[in-house]
C-alpha cells in the first residue's frame, strides 16, 4: 500500500467518524429520520473535502516548514466549517441573523486557531533548529555536541534522546579508536626498540666469528650460548605478540573449555620449579575454598606469567606464595614475592607493553608478559592490580568472575 492510499484511507476514516459522530448528534437532539438523512446529505460534500484535501495537503506541504503546516491546518479546518456553514444556509438549516453569527464565531476560530499555530510553532521550532544544529555538528566530526532536553513534546524530546545517545556511543567509539591506534603505534616503537638490542647482539657476534675475529673454542662457545639465548628472547617476544594479536581479535570469548584452579596452580608452579630451584626459592600455594573453581584455561598463561616474573624478581632464598580465595562469585588469585616491590610510580604503568620499571623489576623478560596478563585476564572479565606489600614484596591480584 502506498503512501497516498495509506492517506486517502486515513483521511476517509476521520470523515466517516466526524459524519458519524454528527448523526449521533442529531439522534441525541430528538431529529427525526427524516431530518437526520438530510443533515447527513448536507455533509456528503464536507466529507468529501476533507477527504480530497487530506490528500492535498501532504503532497503541497511536503517541504514547507513547521508554522506553515500548523497554520494550513488551522485554515483547513475553518474553511471547511465555513463551508458547512454555506450548505446549511442555502439549504435554510441557518437563517439569517443566525448565519452571520456563526459566521464570525468561524472567523474568530480561524484567527485563534492560527494564533495557537503560531504559538506551538515558536515552542517547535527552537527545538527542530537545536536538533538540526547538533546534526550539523556531527557531520563537522564534533561528536562532543548534545542536543539535551528540549522540553518540546514527548516525540522530539525521544528523537533529542536517542540523537545524543548515538553521539555519546559514536564518540566513545571513536576515543576507542584512537587509543587502540595509539597503543598500536606506541607497541610498534616499543617492539622495533627492543627487537634492535638482540638483533644487534646476534649480528656483531655472528660478524666476529664469520669475519675470524674471534677463534678460540672458548670464546666461540661463550658466543653460541649468548645467542641461543638472544634467539630464545626474540621467539619469546614473538610468542608474546602473537598471543596479543588473537587476545585482541576476541578469541577468547570464543572459548568455553574450562579447568580446575588447582591443575592450573600445580602445573605452573611444577613447570618453574627448577628455575626457583636455581635461586634456593620456596614455592607456596594455599588455594582453600576456590581450588575446584574452574577458569579459562588461558589462566595457565597468566599465572606462569606473574609466577616467572616473581622468581626473576625475588633474590636468592625468598619465597614465591600463590594464594588464592573465593567470595561468592568471584575469586581472587594472588602471586605474592618477598623481592624489593614494585616503586609508586610505576604501578600504574606496570602492565604497559614494554615497560621498564625500576631495577628491582628490570631483567631479561622481552617486555610483554603483564601486559599479556592483563589482556587475558580483562578478556575473561576479571581485573588485574599490583602492589608493593608492607613487609617488602610485590603482590599481584587478579580478581575473576566464578561461572
Amino acid at each position: 500500500m502506498t503512501h497516498l492510499a495509506r492517506t486517502a484511507g486515513l483521511t476517509a476514516a476521520v470523515a466517516a467518524v466526524a459524519v458519524t459522530g454528527s448523526l449521533a448528534t442529531s439522534a441525541l437532539l430528538g431529529m427525526g429520520a427524516s431530518e437526520t438523512t438530510h443533515i447527513a446529505a448536507s455533509l456528503a460534500p464536507a466529507a468529501v473535502a476533507t477527504v480530497l484535501a487530506s490528500i492535498a495537503a501532504p503532497r503541497v506541504l511536503r517541504h514547507a516548514p513547521t508554522s506553515t503546516r500548523f497554520v494550513a491546518v488551522a485554515l483547513i479546518a475553518i474553511v471547511i466549517a465555513l463551508a458547512n456553514l454555506a450548505v446549511l444556509a442555502l439549504e435554510m438549516v441557518v437563517r439569517g441573523d443566525d448565519a452571520k453569527i456563526l459566521v464570525i464565531l468561524l472567523v474568530y476560530a480561524l484567527g485563534a486557531g492560527i494564533a495557537v499555530a503560531v504559538a506551538l510553532t515558536r515552542t517547535t521550532a527552537p527545538a527542530f533548529d537545536r536538533l538540526e544544529d547538533t546534526v550539523r555538528a556531527f557531520a563537522s566530526g564534533d561528536l562532543s555536541a548534545r542536543a539535551g532536553r528540549l522540553g518540546a513534546g514527548r516525540e522530539i524530546d525521544a528523537l533529542a534522546t536517542t540523537l545524543d545517545g548515538m553521539a555519546a556511543q559514536l564518540e566513545d567509539l571513536r576515543g576507542r579508536e584512537r587509543q587502540i591506534e595509539t597503543t598500536r603505534k606506541d607497541l610498534m616503537t616499543a617492539v622495533s626498540h627492543d627487537l634492535r638490542t638482540p638483533l644487534a647482539s646476534l649480528r656483531a657476534m655472528v660478524e666476529a666469528v664469520d669475519e675470524g675475529v674471534v677463534r678460540d673454542p672458548e670464546t666461540i662457545r661463550r658466543y653460541v650460548g649468548e645467542m641461543r639465548a638472544s634467539v630464545g628472547q626474540l621467539s619469546a617476544m614473538v610468542d608474546d605478540l602473537f598471543e596479543l594479536s588473537q587476545i585482541d581479535a576476541g578469541a577468547i570469548q570464543t572459548e568455553t573449555r574450562r579447568v580446575r584452579l588447582d591443575d592450573i596452580v600445580g602445573s605452573v608452579l611444577a613447570s618453574i620449579e627448577p628455575h626457583a630451584s636455581e635461586k634456593r626459592l620456596a614455592l607456596h600455594a594455599d588455594l582453600g575454598r576456590a581450588a575446584d573453581v574452574r577458569c579459562s584455561p588461558r589462566m595457565t598463561r597468566v599465572l606462569q606469567n606473574l609466577v616467572m616474573n616473581a622468581v626473576r624478581h625475588t633474590p636468592a632464598d625468598g619465597t614465591v606464595s600463590v594464594v588464592a580465595r573465593r567470595d561468592g562469585d568471584r575469586v581472587e588469585l594472588a602471586v605474592e614475592d618477598s623481592g624489593e616491590g614494585v616503586a609508586a610510580e610505576d604501578i600504574e604503568r606496570i602492565f604497559e607493553p614494554f615497560y621498564r620499571a625500576d631495577p628491582a623489576r628490570s631483567g631479561a623478560g622481552a617486555g610483554l608478559g603483564l601486559t599479556l596478563a592483563k589482556r587475558i585476564v580483562e578478556g575473561v572479565g576479571g581485573s588485574i592490580s599490583a602492589q608493593t606489600l608492607d613487609a617488602g614484596g610485590a603482590r599481584f591480584s587478579v580478581l575473576l568472575p566464578v561461572r
